[in-house]
């Protein structure tokens, strides 16, 4: 079996360990918000930190340092790296080094926009040449019909450059604080608002995997 099959097919370890799969792409944000929230703090009892600079800068470390265990534990554990969250962790490691080195929060900021309409226009583009990449987002969740999938791709990658164009709204017109806790409290509910949103669409072309409806026979 490729690496790519991997990436499409769940693997046992992603059915046996969902909430530890949810765990490792959402604890490096939690990360992230707390390091910020709390960065003073944290140069006082750890002094080196301070040579990242201020507490956005310490928390974009942490926040690379948290995207990296978590790739390394999902590689070692899961057997494998999911599309969505190793694409996001090199981003985050190319644009928090560039935002740490040359002390330019913008780098840091825009890593969100960047990620968004990366896989906006990935699912879009994949659709003009006749592919649809949704399966590799959503680790073969679902089986859908063949216009299923072409309309749930289309939503998602109208839904990921919304996201990109909120990102860019939100960190140039609001304090760096709002835009963290944004970040974390507000990009993830309405994610998941949407992706409820979905699923009358989802039921209504879900087929039966081959091998169960083999099974049943």
């Amino acid at each position: 079996m490729t690496s790519s099959d991997n990436d499409v097919t769940p693997s046992t370890a992603d059915r046996q360990n969902p909430m530890l799969k949810m765990a490792l792409e959402i604890g490096p944000l939690m990360v992230f918000f707390f390091a910020n929230l709390r960065g003073p703090w944290l140069v006082t009892q750890f002094p080196a930190l301070s040579t990242l600079g201020g507490p956005l800068f310490v928390a974009t470390g942490l926040f690379m340092a948290a995207t990296i265990l978590s790739l390394v534990v999902s590689k070692f554990v899961l057997g494998h790296l999911p599309i969505m969250p190793f694409v996001s962790g090199i981003v985050v490691l190319v644009f928090g080094t560039l935002s740490i080195y040359l002390q330019d929060e913008t780098f840091i900021k825009m890593k969100p926009t960047i990620i968004n309409a990366l896989f906006g226009c990935a699912l879009l583009g994949g659709l003009f040449f006749g592919k649809s990449l949704l399966g590799y987002v959503f680790n073969a969740a679902f089986q859908l019909d063949a216009e299923g999938w072409r309309k749930l791709t289309v939503r998602w990658g109208i839904f990921f450059l919304f996201l990109a164009v909120l990102n860019e709204v939100i960190w140039r017109n609001f304090s760096d604080d709002f835009w963290v806790a944004f970040k974390v409290w507000g990009t993830m509910p309405i994610t998941i608002l949407f992706t409820l949103s979905q699923m009358p669409l989802i039921m209504k072309h879900t087929v039966q995997p081959p091998a169960a409806a083999d099974a049943e026979k």
